[in-house]
């Protein structure tokens, strides 16, 4: 997904599946009904081959989950591959990066600020969104450090985020503002606790993933000095 070895250990590890099984030289997760990212088929190297594709098929449906895999947009042998299997290109995706310093601010009084568990309107807050149960699950799963953060704006929670710490890069994820609040600059207000909160807990680099078709947050993360350090994209059979 990128050729930046930390962002691509902190990817995986801040949001994993609920087990994983190789094929050869690739590796399925089980996602429960948390999405693509979890319940996808990712390469583990170069070397795969035609029976490893089978193989990965077989555990998708044994698990019941739709064949998909998510690769790199440079895999161009497993991108040929797939489409001579059927498959095709869904929800091309970048993942973006920076350094903590430079989205380092000090907040006004809880207007965002780190909280573990999340509570109980911020789960409402993800509910509401795209953010189901399922996914949220995916959070407790997480090993090394994490957290949530809590957005709050005319003293009514606004927005709420995950991130979680492996290595020296914090990873984002589950970025979520109520419709109210939109376009009144919590979502920014959410990064900048992220980032404070990771810079505290020894990880200097911020990242998250985008999809392509969200321009109005890619262009506030370009805005924030964010940068393209890698993409991906899902592929499965229409």
């Amino acid at each position: 997904m990128t050729p930046d070895r930390s962002i691509a250990d902190a990817f995986e590890a801040t949001w994993p599946a609920a087990e994983y099984r190789n094929s050869g030289a690739l590796r399925t997760g089980r996602g429960l009904g948390a999405g693509g990212r979890v319940s996808s088929t990712i390469a583990l190297g170069t070397d795969w081959q035609p029976a490893d594709l089978d193989a990965a098929e077989a555990v998708h449906r044994e698990w019941d989950q739709r064949p998909m895999f998510r690769m790199a947009d440079t895999d161009i042998a497993l991108r040929d591959a797939l489409i001579g299997r059927g498959y095709q290109r869904e929800t091309p995706t970048a993942i973006m990066a920076m350094d903590c310093a430079g989205l380092a601010a000090e907040l006004p009084a809880l207007t965002a600020f780190a909280i573990w568990p999340p509570l109980e309107v911020q789960r409402d807050l993800w509910a509401a969104g795209n953010i189901s149960p399922p996914r949220q699950a995916v959070m407790e799963r997480v090993r090394g450090p994490h957290t949530a953060i809590l957005g709050r704006m005319d003293d009514r929670a606004a927005g709420s985020a995950f991130v979680a710490i492996e290595g020296p890069v914090a990873m984002i994820h589950a970025i979520e503002v109520a419709p109210q609040f939109r376009r009144l600059g919590m979502a920014s207000w959410l990064l900048h606790a992220a980032a404070n909160w990771a810079a505290q807990n020894d990880a200097p680099r911020l990242g998250l993933a985008v999809s392509r078709a969200n321009t109005g947050a890619r262009a506030a993360y370009d805005k924030l000095g964010f940068r393209e350090v890698g993409a991906y994209s899902y592929w499965a059979r229409p």
